[in-house]
Order: C-alpha cells, then structure tokens, then sequence
C-alpha cells in the first residue's frame, strides 16, 4: 500500500485529488458549508462514480480490483496552493504600498512626469497651508472694521489739519522758510521767480508774473500752479502740491 502511495505521488495523482478536493470545496462554499481537508470528501466522490459505472473500477487506470485507503497528500498540497496564494497577495500588496509610497516621495526623470509629480507636491502643500490657517470669519470681519476705523480717524486729523485757516503769523513763518529755501525758479516752467527778497536774474528785463506761496513752502508761478491744477482735475477739490505730494493752500506773494 506504501508502495502504491509512492507510485501514485511521484505519477501526479495527488495533484488531481487536490484539484478534486479543491471542487468539493468551491462546491461547499456555493452551498454555504465549508469543510476544509476532508478525506471523507474524495472517499464520497469515489463511492459515487462507482455508483454511476455501477462497477467497481479506478477512475484512471480502469482496474477493476482494488483497495483504498484514506491520504491527506491532497490536502497538504491545497493548503500549501493556498498558502502560496495568500503569501502572493501579501507580498503583492507590500510591493504596490512600496511602489506608491516610492512615486510620492522621489522625483521621476520623465520630463512630463516630473512636471505632474511637482504640480501634485505644490497642490498638496498649498492645501495643507490653507488647512492649516485660522479662518474666523467674525473676527476677519472685525479686523476689517477695526482698520476702517483707524483709516477714518486719520482722515478726519487731516481733514481738520488741512481745512483750518492759516494765519498771517503763519504764513510769514511759511514766507521766511521759502526764502531760507532759495527757491528762484518756477519748478514747473523752470523761469525765474518774480517775488520781493529774491532776485528776478541776471539778464534782460521780462515782465513780472504773479507768484503764489503754498502752505508747503514752496513756490510756484500762479498762472503755472492754475493750469496744473485744471490737468490735475481728479485731485479736486484739494490738489497737491507737485514737489511734495501734501494738499495745500495757497497765497499770491506781491511782486
């Protein structure tokens, strides 16, 4: 009997019985019982194809006289074939989490590629920066509120400053820090000034033009700073002065 076991191993025929029991298995699951490595599975299957010949023969050589006895190769061998599969699933899954873990982290050398994989790393940090701010609505909107309020105040200070008259002390004070300047020429039209305490240059007579003194200090041609003001009309109706950019009154000096 040994012998026959031998002979039937080194043939293949337990290969045969483990696809056999391996149909009685797939046979039990569809059923809903599953009853893993039962020889008494492959002895059922052997009473009923002596059943169906109604003889007593074996269903590969044919022989008509023979004995059986009950071996578990066949289910070694389906376990092992199991075993073998779980263990390709494993390392399979292992390999592709590697792989993923591998593309996300090293740069491919594809052109293409390479741009996609930076185009994904700058997408994924820019949403984990935004994930990451404090987004308060309520107190964004407050802070907005807040700096409304400081920006009216300021205006409010420069309306005032700019909308209070100046005085005579005052602008003698402006005058006296023009002169100290030594202001003679028109910045605008670049010809001299025509105003008393400075001189009107050194050639030919030319007649006068009247001169304004702005609360700035500085000095312009009036006919000069009117034509301005008439280009500068988005500025009305306070215009700033075109050498200090600071809003202004203005005065006619004497000539």
């Amino acid at each position: 009997m040994l012998k026959n076991k031998d002979r039937s191993s080194k043939q293949g025929n337990s290969a045969v019985i483990a696809v056999a029991l391996q149909d009685h298995i797939l046979q039990d699951l569809q059923l809903g019982t599953l009853s893993v490595a039962d020889p008494a599975k492959t002895k059922a299957c052997l009473q009923a194809f002596e059943k169906f010949t109604s003889k007593k023969t074996c269903p590969l050589c044919r022989r008509s006289q023979y004995q059986t006895r009950v071996i578990h190769t066949g289910a070694q061998l389906f376990k092992a074939k199991c075993v073998t599969r779980i263990q390709a699933c494993w390392r399979g899954h292992v390999v592709r989490k590697w792989y993923r873990d591998l593309r996300r982290t090293v740069p491919p050398k594809d052109a293409k590629l390479r741009r996609k994989f930076f185009e994904e790393k700058f997408t994924e940090i820019s949403h984990r920066l935004l994930m990451s701010y404090h987004t308060d609505t309520e107190e964004l909107l407050a802070e907005i509120d807040r700096c409304l309020a400081v920006n009216r105040s300021v205006l409010q200070q420069l309306e005032e400053r700019c909308g209070r008259e100046l005085t005579d002390e005052d602008w003698g004070r402006i005058q006296m820090q023009a002169l100290h300047r030594g202001a003679h020429e028109c910045p605008i039209c670049l010809t001299a000034l025509s105003v008393s305490g400075t001189p009107s240059g050194t050639g030919p007579q030319q007649p006068r033009r009247e001169a304004v003194l702005l609360s700035c200090s500085h000095v312009f041609h009036r006919t000069c700073l009117l034509a301005l003001e008439e280009l500068s009309w988005g500025d009305a109706p306070r215009h700033a002065c075109p050498l200090c950019r600071s809003h202004y009154q203005k005065k006619i000096l004497e000539c």
